[in-house]
């Protein structure tokens, strides 16, 4: 995670670097939500749409940033990492689709902590619940 910062220290990068920490925080692997591909010709973008599930992906020398769900490239051209979670986590909200059993915590703490989308005095996780009286002492 910390090449991320030594190789630009941008606030995109920053921002990066704040979401695999969540991740890593709340004990999955960032790699399961964001992955890079290097991709080459046709046959390399057939492969990772069939390996994909939910996820943000960063595509090419350019970085460019997009969001992949079921196999199938959705959003694509967004400036970076930290925009295409939002567009993310919007996305599953507006639709209405249910979070990757592998990422369950970090879109919990999404959407019950940082966009309050849900009633307070519903349940939350034990790891969700010790994040947030973390954050508020």
């Amino acid at each position: 995670m910390l090449h991320i910062l030594n190789e630009d220290n941008g606030i995109e990068s920053q921002r990066d670097a704040v979401i695999r920490g969540l991740i890593l925080y709340l004990g999955e692997k960032p790699e399961e939500f964001i992955q890079f591909y290097q991709i080459v010709d046709d046959n390399d973008a057939a492969a990772i749409q069939e390996a994909l599930t939910t996820l943000v992906l960063s595509k090419g020398p350019d970085k460019q940033t997009g969001i992949a769900m079921e196999g199938a490239e959705v959003l694509f051209g967004i400036c970076d990492v930290a925009h295409a979670c939002a567009y993310l986590m919007s996305l599953m909200y507006a639709l209405e689709l249910s979070y990757p059993k592998k990422l369950k915590y970090p879109f919990e703490v999404c959407q019950k902590i940082f966009l309050k989308l849900e009633d307070v005095n519903k349940r939350m996780s034990s790891k969700v619940h010790h994040l947030k009286v973390s954050l508020h002492a």
